[in-house]
């Protein structure tokens, strides 16, 4: 999974001036779900080795092609929004205001979920584990299966940032506009690190956002609040890691069977947001308040601009 934001040089006026014209470019300029684009072309992705050389890969090639440029289900999203800086900040060069920007929220698709079960399913076997205790199975680096893995979840991490840098390319060719700023970072991913004795190890941050010294990342409220653009600080006994989100309150089942439909219409009002699809699963109820989980992780990260969704595509 991954984050990207871009910023353009346009007022955030723009949006309520042009929401109409904002709101037919996402439909347009967007696929979620099954949904695909017919025009994606050819991409250097397409030509990885890892395609070639690993037998499972080779499978997956087809959806691999078809789904680039599009999202997932769920908590995925691309949004029209303003972005906030109110101060200089010399990493992300350029002059505090409020400008228009887009904010998306995808992964690797059903080519990173098929990629993890597959190897999940060999650690199973190879470990004899089973029900709830299979979900802890590995692969060791020192093994071909764990090598073969690496090699496959790095290809899917680098297939989420073409999807995002594909589907930011579209919306900035329909805006007839050039990006300032971009910041994206990934989340439920591994890294290899080093430690200070020069060893390494792998940091796997499900559900948590790299937050090294000078990291500069996003992590994102809901469809009706802000996501916060942060540099991390280098804590180590976080692994220099953060949230990743605001975090759900309540299950999506939970949230369809005792949320309200007119209430979350009235509430997206309220905050000035407009839902392209999406349902009472993601509806901002269901998860935490993203403004006290930041404040809980202040001594992780500092918040240096912030992002509030007007226009949200969701499936």
């Amino acid at each position: 999974c991954r984050m990207c934001l871009t910023v353009y040089p346009l007022p955030s006026l723009i949006i309520e001036r042009d929401r109409n014209r904002l709101k037919n470019i996402l439909v347009r300029e967007t696929r979620f779900g099954n949904a695909s684009f017919d025009d994606v072309g050819e991409h250097e992705l397409f030509e990885r080795k890892e395609l070639r050389e690993i037998k499972f890969l080779k499978g997956l090639k087809k959806i691999f092609i078809e789904q680039l440029g599009s999202s997932g289900h769920g908590n995925h999203f691309v949004d029209i929004g303003e972005f906030v800086l109110e101060e200089t900040i010399p990493s992300l060069e350029i002059k505090p205001g409020i400008y228009l920007a887009v904010l998306s929220h995808s992964g690797s698709r059903n080519f990173g979920a098929e990629v993890c079960k597959h190897y999940t399913n060999i650690a199973r076997d190879m470990l004899g584990l089973s029900g709830e205790d299979g979900k802890l199975s590995w692969l060791s680096l020192d093994s071909e299966e764990g090598q073969e893995y690496w090699q496959a979840m790095q290809l899917a991490g680098d297939y989420s940032k073409a999807n995002h840098h594909y589907i930011h390319k579209r919306i900035s060719a329909a805006l007839g506009e050039k990006p300032i700023l971009r910041i994206e970072n990934h989340h439920n991913f591994a890294w290899k690190e080093t430690l200070p004795d020069g060893k390494y190890l792998i940091v796997h941050r499900k559900g948590a956002t790299p937050a090294a010294k000078g990291d500069i990342g996003i992590i994102p409220g809901t469809m009706a609040s802000p996501a916060y653009i942060v540099a991390g600080k280098g804590n180590e006994s976080s692994l220099n890691s953060a949230a990743h989100g605001a975090g759900r309150a309540i299950s999506r089942n939970k949230a369809k069977s005792t949320l309200n439909l007119a209430f979350l219409e009235y509430y997206l009002r309220k905050h000035d947001v407009e839902l392209i699809g999406g349902g009472l699963d993601e509806a901002p109820h269901a998860y935490k308040d993203i403004h006290q989980v930041m404040t809980s992780q202040h001594d992780l990260v500092d918040t240096l601009a912030m992002f509030y969704p007007r226009i949200v595509r969701m499936e």
